[in-house]
């Protein structure tokens, strides 16, 4: 089957979405979107059909994405709104939103009633490898379904099947975690070494090149020095995916002191007004509580 002869459904033109669909139809494929603000779908709309509701863009696809905020709205979106209902006999529904590991189960009993796929299929990358199509794709389902999806998911980036459904969502927490509790530690780090009187700039440029070395540290480390927290990933979901981790850690009967210790400053984060920062900004929560600006020789008060 052609990339013109497949017929996908994109439910969730944000910003994740929105770049995701410019790369599918660059890639090829007819498009049906929805979104709840419809007006996100406008710049689309000479190359794709737009739907008016979940349901109607369900319909006809062979293939169904989703890529919304969280389980709540995929839930509401595809049960309580009628998507997974409109299946249709052989579609494939992929869910890269990141919901619970039990949500992701739960919708693929419900597609398999309607005789028809599902992968749970988180990303990461960011709005950044959402537009450059490099998302790291974490597939959990049948190696049937996802063979079935593994051509759209190359115009997004790449994908790794981890294993059955639910899997998917369980690498993008082990993600999350990794990602929360290391913008802990490098807002740590850098603002340490600040207010000892080193330069944070001159300090991330030197761990950059030994075993500190990361990811987290040479873009989000840049974001803490320039204060540009402009969200790519806001904080508020970055403390959902903190919320969810320490579920399914109680769930599995777990303990983790970390990640609990991370969610509790997004928690603070988000209560002083931050919700829609970066999630880098979680500097601004470890200043608020220190009473002091990284680079600076200005002491807030101190509240309390």
């Amino acid at each position: 089957m052609t990339n013109k002869n497949t017929l996908i459904a994109f439910l969730g033109v944000g910003l994740m979405g929105g770049p995701m669909v410019r790369n599918l139809l660059d890639a090829g494929y007819n498009l049906t979107l929805w979104n709840r603000t419809a007006s996100k779908c406008d710049s689309f709309s000479r190359e794709a059909t737009v739907a008016d509701s979940p349901e109607a863009a369900v319909r006809e696809a062979d293939i169904v994405i989703t890529m919304l905020e969280n389980g709540d709205v995929v839930d509401n979106v595809m049960v309580e709104q009628g998507g997974i209902g409109a299946l249709k006999t052989g579609a494939v529904y992929v869910d890269m939103s990141s919901v619970q590991p039990s949500l992701a189960r739960h919708h693929a009993e419900l597609a398999g009633q309607r005789g028809a796929g599902y992968v749970d299929a988180p990303v990461s990358g960011g709005t950044v490898g959402a537009e450059q199509a490099t998302l790291s794709i974490m597939a959990g389902g049948s190696e049937e379904d996802i063979a079935r999806v593994r051509p759209v998911f190359e115009a997004l980036g790449k994908c790794t099947r981890i294993g059955p459904v639910g899997s998917g969502q369980l690498a993008k927490l082990a993600n999350q975690a990794i990602v929360g509790i290391t913008i802990g530690a490098v807002s740590e780090a850098l603002l340490l070494a600040a207010e000892g009187g080193a330069d944070p700039a001159a300090v991330r440029e030197a761990l950059m090149g030994g075993f500190a070395g990361s990811r987290i540290l040479e873009l989000h480390g840049q974001r803490m020095i320039d204060r540009d927290f402009a969200p790519g990933a806001p904080a508020r979901i970055q403390l959902k995916d903190l919320r969810m981790i320490l579920d399914e850690a109680r769930a599995e009967g777990l303990t983790l002191p970390l990640a609990q210790q991370v969610h509790n400053g997004y928690l603070g984060l988000i209560a002083n007004g931050h919700s829609e920062v970066d999630h880098s900004g979680l500097l601004l929560e470890l200043e608020h509580q220190n009473g002091v600006l990284m680079g600076t020789s200005i002491k807030k008060p101190k509240e309390g």
